[in-house]
């Protein structure tokens, strides 16, 4: 039989919930292995995390076909519609689980779109989404819920199973054959009525809480230090970005610090003048790892809240040439950063680059291999400052 009836189960319907349980069952054990492997072991890490990616992409694709067919199947009838309790309890879990199988592969699909590189998804399936822009905050928010709702789909897994067993161990009435063989169970006088509509809003509350409670959390662990106070100086900046590039597991992905201050004095006829600028380190964002990158392997920004730059201004050539010294986890070092500057009506703008090698300031000390954290990190700063 490929259809349901009101007391079993179809064919089709059968593969779909059986198909989807191996497929989740699989990812969720492969998304554990690939957390908690070693990035020591890079090229397993990325393989880990490539094969749960595209498990997710596949048990999407399942959830999306499995409720299309359920759209147009009648859905067999409670056995017992006198536990009005258990029929309602029953249902709440059916939606939390549709809901789960779609938005948890889904917001992983999202924040692996928003981002660049590490660990792709295996053929036939792309890397990118319509709409889906480059950003590390959607990147973010989206791992953010991406986690919380897993957490869900497991309560609700866990759940479905052991209500299961109880129809299979304790009540002994055929519920479990019903999708196991496609044997028929129950009546066709035990329809729901109103429970299922009730059912479903309350578990689209629920997956409401849920991706309200994911960016408050967020919104707590990301938050920066207090902002800087702007600087006072002779030149004051308007706007910049202080950017930066690394290659993670070979791929160049990019950050940002969105807060510094910078003092600036210059003099236009000599072509000399002094900088000094200051980094809320806190203020880092890079991608999904922005919150690895703040911890005590990389820049330790509790124990090292800000970064120092200070440097005497000269030219070179037709451009320019600020030679100092970065003070970054406490280590001080020369650094020079040629850029480029035009000054009109009183308002100037500059842009430079350096590059930065990790490993002369204790930076990720435990990723000794190129391959998953590159050495050399290039520095991008912009800026427009008005006398």
């Amino acid at each position: 039989m490929k259809h349901n009836s009101s007391t079993a189960y179809g064919s089709v319907s059968r593969f779909f919930h059986w198909a989807t349980a191996v497929v989740i069952s699989l990812n969720i054990a492969m998304g554990f292995i690939a957390h908690r492997s070693s990035m020591e072991a890079v090229d397993a890490k990325v393989l880990y995390f490539s094969i749960h990616k595209t498990l997710g992409v596949l048990a999407f694709t399942l959830a999306l076909a499995r409720i299309c067919w359920t759209l147009f199947q009648p859905h067999p009838a409670p056995v017992h519609p006198q536990r009005r309790l258990e029929v309602f309890v029953a249902a709440v879990v059916h939606w939390m689980l549709y809901g789960s199988m779609l938005l948890v592969p889904l917001t992983g699909w999202i924040e692996h779109a928003a981002t660049s590189g590490y660990a792709p998804i295996l053929w036939p399936f792309g890397q990118d989404l319509p709409l889906v822009p480059k950003s590390d905050e959607l990147a973010q928010r989206m791992a953010a819920t991406h986690q919380l709702l897993a957490w869900t789909l497991c309560l609700a897994v866990g759940l479905h199973v052991a209500g299961a067993l109880k129809h299979a161990l304790i009540d002994r009435d055929g519920v479990l054959q019903r999708m196991t063989r496609g044997k028929s169970a129950g009546t066709e006088s035990g329809r729901a009525g109103w429970t299922s509509a009730v059912a479903f809003g309350l578990a689209a509350v629920a997956f409401a809480g849920v991706v309200f409670a994911s960016q408050i959390g967020l919104r707590a662990a990301s938050a920066p230090a207090a902002s800087l106070q702007a600087a006072t100086s002779e030149w004051k900046v308007t706007e910049g970005t202080l950017g930066f590039k690394v290659k993670q597991m070979g791929t160049p992905v990019s950050g940002s610090f969105s807060d510094w201050t910078a003092s600036i004095a210059f003099d236009e006829a000599t072509g000399t003048g002094n900088v000094k600028a200051v980094i809320n380190l806190s203020s880092v964002t890079l991608g999904s790892v922005s919150d690895q990158v703040k911890g005590a392997g990389f820049l330790d920004t509790a124990q090292y809240p800000q970064a120092l730059f200070t440097a005497k201004i000269q030219t070179e050539g037709k451009n320019f040439l600020a030679v100092g010294t970065l003070n970054l986890k406490g280590i001080e070092l020369p650094v020079r950063l040629p850029f480029t500057m035009t000054i009109k009506d009183g308002v100037a703008d500059m842009a430079g680059q350096t590059v930065l090698d990790r490993r002369d300031f204790k930076v990720g000390e435990s990723y000794a291999d190129e391959k998953t954290v590159g050495f050399p990190v290039e520095v991008d700063i912009s800026l427009r400052a008005k006398r």
